[in-house]
């Protein structure tokens, strides 16, 4: 296994980046009271049009404007009122972060969609996805390096004290390597992207961005090697959707980081969660379950910890290692579980650097 240094403190433990509700200070408190060894910047999608993951990122494309049009973030000819709105929303979470954090002197986590994604859900002015344009994704991959340049430059002006680290979000991955990204028919697909031409779009944007930079994705077929060689020091997953060991302990002994998605995003009907995913029932000795419902601190440390064993590396490695997360975002959970889920990471990780 890699002995390297790792961006992010031991023990430590972050969301991935969305939250309940509109109220961004109220939603950057919460963050920064359970979160306080890696923070990240909350997104809050239930704020509308630009505040989503594809909005909130465009906005930050340099020389590529867009607009809504049908519901759908598109390529526009020139600036309009869609793309301030979410350059506007994105300002004012920076000055609420700058507010309240401006004494903060540690890692900060912040969170944009990353090229494939980005190609694989904007449409082309005459239509159809960025993905049918090789060009277009190029130019895409470009504007957004540049773009996600400023934007950690914009982070490090608000918290001079404080080190960045990027999250880029890239759900539709899988898909697109696979070529499965249906076209807007429906009857067909959009061609593959070659492995080669993903990792060099994704090396592109991370060494553009000049910071510590981990991929998320919460697919079951998350392509390991490929984002640990685009220069990656970590990956953001969903620990419930691995489903094969053996990819996942070859990345981390090549030396990628782990924020291991450990709790869910809501709490199933009728128990709480148990390490291994499944419900326990409520009332049984030992089980209690934290506040709103989440799992509690020592049932997830031994999640992550089976896991961590199950891979057959030293336990202590793991705290270094491995950053402790919700499974997902937590746009669609309730405002009680959402923070019961942040505390129950936070406390996890400190469980897991008690080994």
């Amino acid at each position: 296994m890699s002995d390297r240094d790792w961006p992010w403190p031991v023990g430590a433990a972050t969301g991935i980046g969305s939250l309940p509700g509109s109220d961004i200070a109220e939603a950057q408190r919460i963050v920064l009271g359970e979160l306080p060894a890696l923070p990240h910047v909350p997104e809050l999608p239930a704020r509308g049009p630009g505040a989503d993951l594809i909005g909130r990122t465009a906005g930050l494309l340099v020389e590529l404007p867009v607009e809504l049009y049908a519901a759908r973030w598109r390529v526009a000819p020139r600036p309009g009122k869609d793309l301030r709105r979410a350059r506007d929303l994105m300002e004012r979470d920076l000055d609420q972060l700058a507010e309240q954090a401006e004494e903060y002197a540690g890692t900060i986590k912040i969170q944009a969609g990353g090229p494939l994604t980005l190609a694989a859900s904007l449409e082309l002015p005459i239509g159809g996805r960025m993905l049918r344009d090789p060009g277009a994704v190029r130019d895409l991959a470009g504007s957004l390096a540049e773009g996600l340049r400023g934007h950690v430059e914009a982070v490090a002006r608000r918290l001079p004290r404080a080190s960045v680290l990027l999250q880029l979000d890239e759900p539709s991955l899988p898909t697109v390597l696979a070529g499965r990204v249906p076209t807007e028919s429906g009857l067909g697909t959009y061609r593959a992207v070659e492995s080669e031409t993903a990792r060099a779009l994704l090396r592109g944007v991370i060494e553009a961005a000049g910071v510590p930079t981990v991929v998320h994705c919460c697919a079951s077929d998350v392509p390991l090697e490929l984002i640990r060689s685009a220069g990656a020091v970590g990956v953001a997953l969903d620990l419930s959707r691995v489903t094969e060991l053996d990819p996942l302990g070859e990345a981390l002994d090549a030396g990628l980081g782990l924020l291991a998605g450990a709790v869910p995003t809501s709490p199933p009907p009728g128990g709480e969660p148990t390490p291994g995913g499944q419900p326990t029932p409520r009332g049984r000795p030992g089980t209690a379950p934290s506040a709103g419902g989440a799992p509690t601190s020592a049932q997830v440390a031994d999640r992550v910890r089976g896991l961590w064993d199950r891979l057959g590396f030293p336990r202590a490695q793991l705290a270094e290692q491995v950053v402790v997360t919700p499974a997902c975002g937590l746009t669609g959970a309730t405002p009680a579980y959402a923070r019961a889920v942040l505390a129950a990471c936070r406390d996890a990780g400190r469980r897991l650097a008690e080994v």
